[in-house]
């Protein structure tokens, strides 16, 4: 009875995939571990579930929808224009321990992780005939990995975790034996790393293709060993001490150390320089676009590695993933087929806009920028059939900003007629509030990046090689800022970015201080609206500053030259708390050992 209890809880909490029909094929009495491993298409069907349990990020307009996140929209990159997105309420301080979408990652990575443990815990006993030895191996190497990868994504996202180690806490437990405390920060990423070493060591290295697309590879858990020990090594993890008091109850020592550990980034840079060592080229590699004009090559690179699934610069992403953004993303285009109709509801902000270098490599603030805030010029956009008339402020930019932007009057990604269409966020533009007061930007801008030819299931790209470099880029310029490899993987994403390299026509950063802001500068538009804004801005420790006051757009209520005018579109609020989602309000209420977050009740 209790094997049969067991399994049911853990089938219980997977949820609906392709292999659904393999779990309600058999009644629930009868279904248990040993059913599970008998034959390998049920072990199979198993693992797959696992994998359903990651992330997919292109269901953000939903918050926790397939364990999507709000990250998008919840850092200073971008808003929603939808009331029920769960971002309009955390940018103005009003979400609680209380809300459902709080607990979603704490209760369906728990559950991914308990499963994790019964299938690492069972696979030996498979049917040897069907689930010979390697893969065995092979597939608890997998649980492994993507166990350690759900620990992951809850320390970043909660901070210091419940870790539950190798063995299932048995259904028989009492109720004090299941009254766990959080284990401290350093804890957590040593058993997070050290579980992806030792996934690492029983996978292969190559990427699969076909059906086998989104599997785990020794490469995959390497990358996320460079991502737990980056969040290790930053600002919020390392010495922070305001969190100083933050503490299980009864224990005297923090949850967070509090002495700064500069060994942290070494550790970060190094486990960055061996996966580059070991993976690049022969397994990951820089996606580049060929074109005769090397502004349209760097822009065609940058706007498809997104899209060309499973390219050489993907080291992962979550496989055949329903995905909301062609509409989130298309702009309104009254009239149209529903091809190029959309709601354009995800709108970039106006300091996101401003991020973007100009094409001569400079940030817009620069001298020498060229970069003209008002008046308009004629101007023929990289992804245009022509040139047209464009606000100052976003001609000759760098093509990233043209990957990552629409803007009012630009030239629509994809051309359906005869006639062109062009996208206008004016007033009674066909994409402004006189056509909708709802599928319409927030801002004036909508963000361009990622929409693919439509919303079929596809790779929802989770970790790319542009990722990685920048991180080692990063935790070398913290632990040896003499380093000759800051500058060479820096330029490295300059340069299929098609912007200027620092030491040619732009000076070097001078400092390491100055260095640190560039290589910050880079990742913001590099990785622009791929979910890692908003963990920068919080392991750096400066979300206050970033996510906090105005946030500006255009003039939505006006048409013609009035639109233009920079206006305030929410004022938003962010306090120390909000770095850390708090820890579910039930789970506090059950579990008297389980400390809250700061400032969090």
């Amino acid at each position: 009875m209790k094997r049969v209890f067991l399994i049911l809880a853990a089938v219980m909490a997977l949820g609906v995939t392709s292999c659904k029909k393999y779990l309600d094929q058999v009644p629930d009495d009868v279904l248990t571990i040993d059913d599970i491993f008998k034959s390998k298409t049920n072990t199979d069907n198993f693992l797959a579930n696992l994998y359903y349990l990651l992330p997919n990020e292109h269901e953000q307009r939903f918050t926790g929808n397939e364990n999507s996140g709000p990250w998008y929209a919840a850092s200073d990159e971008s808003k929603y224009t939808w009331s029920f997105n769960y971002t309009n309420d955390m940018n103005v301080g009003a979400w609680a321990s209380t809300d459902d979408e709080v607990a979603t990652y704490w209760t369906n990575y728990y559950k991914a992780i308990r499963n994790a443990s019964y299938f690492i815990q069972n696979i030996d006993n498979a049917n040897a005939v069907e689930v010979n030895a390697g893969l065995k191996k092979q597939y608890k190497a997998e649980a492994r990995a993507l166990r350690a990868m759900f620990y992951f994504f809850l320390v970043r996202t909660y901070g210091p975790v419940i870790m539950l180690g190798e063995t299932p806490i048995d259904i028989n437990a009492s109720a004090d034996e299941l009254k766990l405390k959080r284990s401290p920060m350093d804890s957590c990423i040593s058993f997070i790393v050290s579980e992806l070493d030792n996934a690492a060591a029983d996978l292969g290295a190559a990427v699969p293709g076909g059906k086998e697309y989104g599997r785990i590879t020794s490469g995959v858990a390497k990358a996320y060993k460079v991502e737990a020990l980056l969040l290790a090594a930053s600002p919020l993890f390392n010495g922070n001490a305001d969190y100083a008091n933050f503490k299980n109850p009864g224990e005297s020592d923090p949850l967070i150390t509090q002495t700064y550990d500069a060994t942290k980034w070494d550790k970060a840079a190094t486990a960055a320089q061996e996966f580059i060592t070991t993976y690049v080229p022969s397994q990951y590699s820089l996606f580049k676009v060929s074109d005769n004009d090397p502004f349209i090559a760097a822009y065609k690179s940058c706007r498809d590695v997104m899209t060309t699934e499973w390219n050489s610069e993907w080291i992962y992403a979550r496989a055949n993933s329903g995905s909301y953004m062609r509409y989130d993303r298309t702009p309104f285009h009254a009239g149209l087929p529903a091809d190029e109709h959309g709601a354009g509801a995800n709108g970039a902000t106006q300091t996101m806009v401003d991020a973007y270098f100009m094409a001569n490599g400079l940030p817009i603030t620069a001298a020498g920028a060229g970069y003209v805030a008002t008046g308009f010029s004629s101007f023929q956009a990289p992804f245009d059939d022509e040139a047209r008339s464009t606000y100052n402020q976003w001609t000759n930019r760098e093509p990233r900003f043209y990957v990552g932007i629409t803007y009012n009057n630009s030239f629509w990604l994809y051309q359906t007629g005869s006639d062109p269409i062009v996208t206008n966020m004016e007033f009674n533009g066909n994409s402004g509030r006189g056509q909708s007061t709802s599928d319409v930007s927030p801002t004036g801008y909508i963000v361009r990046k990622d929409v693919a030819a439509n919303d079929d299931s596809r790779g929802a790209l989770l970790l790319r090689l542009a990722n990685i470099y920048l991180d080692y880029a990063e935790a070398l310029n913290e632990s040896n800022p003499a380093s000759a490899d800051i500058l060479k993987y820096l330029n490295l994403i300059r340069e299929r970015a098609g912007v200027p390299q620092y030491g040619t026509s732009i000076p070097v950063p001078a400092s390491q201080a100055d260095m640190r802001e560039a290589i910050r500068a880079e990742r913001r538009v590099e990785l622009a609206f791929e979910s890692v804004r908003y963990f920068d801005t919080r392991r750096w420790k400066i979300a206050e500053a970033t996510n906090n006051g105005p946030i500006y757009g255009m003039d939505m209520t006006k048409s013609g030259t009035d639109f233009y005018k920079k206006t305030v579109i929410e004022t938003r609020i962010f306090k120390p708390k909000d770095y850390l989602f708090p820890i579910p309000n039930k789970q506090i209420l059950i579990n008297s050992n389980l400390v809250q977050n700061p400032g969090w009740q």
